[in-house]
């Protein structure tokens, strides 16, 4: 076996949320990310995502598509935002509202 037929194990992850899909799979050691979402077959299984506008992750963290990928990677495909987290503070601020870590409100000195 030489170079170019290694082979390394990695997963592919998408998320709605009511399902979540985590596809492992084998690829080539030279593999991009984006290569991985295509071989995966995780677009036909989610024909909403938009195979052309592609936005990528390795565990959590943005990352170009054709960076290559290690062995035990993990792309995830990112879903658009629904609202701008600056909108939704903005509107709390104005609104009075008081936010703590994780969100939603912090209960008054009366409840």
């Amino acid at each position: 076996m030489n170079d170019s037929d290694t082979q390394i194990t990695v997963e592919v992850a998408y998320a709605l949320p009511e399902q979540q899909a985590i596809i492992p799979l084998r690829v080539n050691d030279n593999c991009t990310a984006e290569e991985a979402v295509r071989l995966s077959g995780i677009l036909q299984k989610f024909p909403e995502i938009n195979a052309d506008a592609l936005q990528l992750g390795i565990f959590g963290k943005l990352t170009k598509n054709d960076i290559k990928l290690r062995h035990l990677d993990r792309v995830e495909i990112y879903r658009p935002l629904i609202a701008d987290p600056k909108a939704v503070r903005k509107q709390r601020a104005a609104d009075g509202k008081i936010m703590k870590k994780g969100g939603g409100d912090l209960p008054s000195e009366n409840d």
